[in-house]
């Protein structure tokens, strides 16, 4: 094939481009066996490797041109290796996602016009299905055990009318060794060959001029300052280019000890466009507290061990930067972070919140149980597939699944029945700008009557409701990270941005913020209070369909570009629903009962909720408001005020319904002070009840598709009027309150696109009803002839098409 092609080859033959691709998409992950896929495929390959028709086009490209240019237009990694050690490739150019006009840049680049000074976000390894994450991605279910929920919240479980499915599962089982923890450290314990199991390093990329770096002046504080570190940064090449300046720190490690990555990266910069010969200092700073580590074993609380810690100036993850020396910071004695000696950014000290899902794993070989990856013993703690007895559901997982509407809460719950409809003169926008613990909260919130609080929490598809008696207005928030989209009013769709991928190969925090600044204006054009965006998931696995919607494999990384963009929104007013909070690493069985996600607490912490934590403890917006009947114009400063709950479960329990997550973790640990809204509540399994007794307060459907069934108990109408009040914290000190003054009333007409939604909301109640019958019926069927579903999680290349998106 290619012949119409080839006869014009020779009136360009100087050089050929050929593009790579691979996709990304909700839904679905990308197959890690192609045959039935691919007529050309061969056992074991999968679909992130060269394909036979690419290798045939780019060997037909090297047998016609002079020069031959790769471009990888990818939403993930791929397998490289061939391509890099192929002297006959001339250049290889990563342009992942670029957004509606990211590829106008293209030809510049490739001409020399332009330098490129981005860096990978994840390490690119040889062989994908060498790396830990490999065995344990994707649908594995337990043996023998069913979960029924009923098709309503106000049904028990006892009713016929209940979706029945499989329990699924997946195990984080290389616990805090994932992308370059595990290769820096595997090469630093000789268990791998470094030159041979990487292609790229977590942090490496290409410039057409070269940088050199001197350390030109050091700070250091007690354990409880930071630790600054200057780095001049000279241009020796002949064009003007842009450098970044990454900084790790190597932590003191015991055999069978906390467990620790050989490097972490602790911050970095990014200098400014320097000319030939051109230099710059940039200064990184690193909390001293920052290099604990989280030891759910022993003190079940970060530790800062004794001994000496190297802080690294590096080109990437592996490579120390030519002219600079590690720089020692000894710690005299362990500090534990725990009681009233928490560290600086917490609200309360952070101790085990997460037993039920450490329970699974151990340390040593244990019937049922998951074991976990340690650096003192590489080779026989090296993941494997569940098997055995570890497909049986432990009692505790049971449990979780079981407890769909239990209220633990409640029978502890000592509180009186909160006052509802009483008389006020208070609006909504009295309280802008007023801390969450005024008075005139409670006097706002007294004047609330149930039906207008749970009409709000369980009508939140893309929007809050208006309550008239307030004076609060309806808002609009449509999804995505790359830009506002929504299926339900095409009229707020805004421009296409490049993926968050792309965005964090930038290592340009200032360039992030632009991005929130110009999606704010956006906003503010276009009506958009709330935004379903930015995601901060990992990229644990290359093999995840959504790793073009998260920033990276790393933490900090991915913590620092959520919180610029975050904070980009949040000067124009609009509050980021921070999501998928969180361990949701995967598309396979997410919606199939939610797949119930095992890692230890040390992972958990240090590495699947640090991004959020990071973007919590940092996102600012300045409010002004009118203080006085002078009209005074105050400014009050609040923080982040969305989170978006995910899928899946943590351990065995939804993460909506996890009081351990929403409300121990992110309210009393972290300060967070706005609300917390479900993913797309089509599903069984979430619970309006077990999340709003959680701490999750609205739920993203249509009515009437999930209510609540108990709003008459002082515990239920308690949880009501707290979510209510986080709804409408976040809402007073947004932009929706924009050009109204203290005393304004509000009047709301909907839009035309609202009774829209109020028409289809009852078709989609429908549906859900139908789809739950077409579930059972196809389940059932399934069991009976014992064949295989089609579909996502059986292997199929791609996300899953068809239906509205979820979020």
């Amino acid at each position: 094939g290619y012949e119409a092609q080839q006869a014009s080859f020779a009136d360009y033959s100087d050089a050929a481009i050929v593009y790579i691709g691979r996709p990304g998409g909700e839904g679905g992950d990308l197959t890690r066996d192609m045959t039935g896929w691919d007529d050309n495929a061969v056992e074991g390959q999968h679909q992130l490797e060269l394909n036979q028709d690419e290798k045939d086009l780019i060997a037909l490209a090297k047998a016609s041109f002079d020069t031959v240019v790769v471009v990888v237009n990818a939403s993930t990694t791929i397998e490289m290796g061939l391509l890099q050690d192929d002297p006959d490739i001339d250049a290889i150019v990563l342009a992942g996602s670029p957004g509606a006009t990211g590829f106008n840049a293209l030809g510049g680049i490739l001409a020399g016009e332009v330098n490129p000074s981005g860096r990978t976000t994840d390490l690119w390894a040889a062989d994908f299905t060498a790396d830990p994450t490999y065995v344990n991605f994707g649908g594995f279910q337990y043996d023998g055990l069913e979960v029924s929920y009923p098709v309503s919240a106000v049904e028990s479980a006892a009713s016929n009318a209940t979706v029945t499915d499989e329990a699924t599962f997946v195990n984080y089982a290389e616990g805090i060794y994932v992308g370059y923890r595990y290769y820096e450290t595997a090469a630093a314990e000789n268990f791998i060959d470094y030159d041979d199991a990487v292609v790229y390093p977590f942090g490496y990329g290409l410039s057409y001029t070269d940088f050199s770096h001197e350390i030109v002046g050091t700070e250091a504080g007690d354990v409880d300052g930071t630790i600054a570190v200057s780095v001049e940064v000279t241009n020796t090449g002949d064009v003007a280019g842009k450098d970044v300046v990454e900084l790790y720190y190597t932590a003191p490690y015991t055999d069978g000890g906390i467990e620790k990555s050989e490097v972490v990266l602790g911050g970095f910069d990014k200098t400014d466009l320097l000319e030939p010969g051109a230099s710059q200092t940039v200064t990184i700073e690193l909390a001293v507290e920052d290099m604990a580590s989280y030891d759910y074993l022993g003190e079940q609380a970060y530790v800062l061990e004794a001994g000496d810690y190297q802080l690294s100036v590096r080109t990437d993850s592996h490579t120390v930067a030519p002219g600079t020396e590690p720089i020692t910071y000894t710690v005299d004695s362990d500090v534990v972070y725990s009681g009233e000696n928490h560290r600086s950014t917490d609200e309360a000290a952070v101790t085990n919140q997460f037993d039920d899902v450490s329970s699974q794993f151990s340390t040593e070989a244990e019937d049922g149980k998951i074991l976990s990856m340690s650096r003192a013993d590489f080779a026989g703690t090296f993941p494997t597939a569940p098997t055995g007895d570890q497909l049986v559901a432990s009692e505790t997982v049971e449990a979780g699944f079981a407890a769909w509407d239990d209220d633990v809460a409640a029978d502890a719950f000592e509180g009186e029945m909160p006052t509802t409809g009483a008389d006020s003169d208070l609006s909504l926008i009295d309280l802008r700008g007023l801390a969450k613990d005024d008075p005139k909260w409670d006097e706002l919130l007294d004047s609330l009557t149930v039906d207008e609080m749970t009409d709000m929490l369980l009508n939140g598809a893309y929007q809050t409701t208006a309550i008239g008696s307030i004076g609060k207005p309806a808002t609009v928030e449509p999804d995505g990270p790359a830009g506002f989209s929504s299926f339900i009013n095409s009229s707020i769709n805004g421009v296409a941005y490049p993926s968050e991928y792309l965005i964090a190969q930038t290592w340009d925090v200032d360039l992030g913020t632009a991005m929130g600044e110009m999606l704010g204006n956006e906003a503010l054009q276009k009506g958009i209070n709330g935004w379903y965006a930015p995601a901060a998931n990992l990229h644990r696995s290359p093999f995840a369909g959504r790793n073009f919607e998260y920033y990276s494999e790393d933490p900090f990384l991915s913590g620092s570009m959520l919180t610029a963009v975050a904070n980009g929104a949040a000067e124009k007013g609009v509050y980021a629903m921070l999501k998928h909070f969180a361990l949701n690493e995967q598309e396979t069985n997410r919606v199939n009962n939610g797949v119930a996600t095992f890692a230890t607490e040390q992972a958990i912490r240090e590495l699947y909720l640090k991004p959020f934590e990071m973007a919590v403890k940092n996102i600012t917006m300045d409010v002004p408001y009118i203080s006085d009947e002078d009209g005074t114009i105050a400014t009050a400063t609040v923080g982040a005020t969305g989170v978006m709950s995910s899928f899946n479960r943590i351990g065995a329990t939804w993460t909506g319904g996890s009081q351990a997550l929403m409300t121990n973790v992110l309210r009393d640990e972290w300060g967070f002070q706005g609300f917390a809204i479900t993913d797309f509540n089509l599903y069984a399994y979430m619970n309006p009840n077990q999340a709003i007794s959680a701490g999750t307060d609205l739920t993203l459907t249509f009515q009437p598709s999930k209510s609540f069934s108990d709003t008459s108990s002082a515990k239920a109408v308690s949880d009501i009027r707290e979510a209510t009040g986080n709804v409408l914290f976040t809402v007073a000190n947004s932009n929706a309150m924009d050009g109204l003054a203290p005393g304004a009333t509000v009047s709301y007409t909907p839009p035309t696109w609202v009774y829209i939604q109020i028409g289809a909301s009852a078709a989609i109640g429908l549906l859900v009803l139908l789809g739950a019958f077409l579930v059972t019926r196809r389940v059932l069927r399934h069991r009976r002839t014992g064949a295989g579903t089609p579909g996502v999680g059986t292997g199929g290349p791609g996300p899953a098409a068809g239906g509205p998106s979820t979020d």
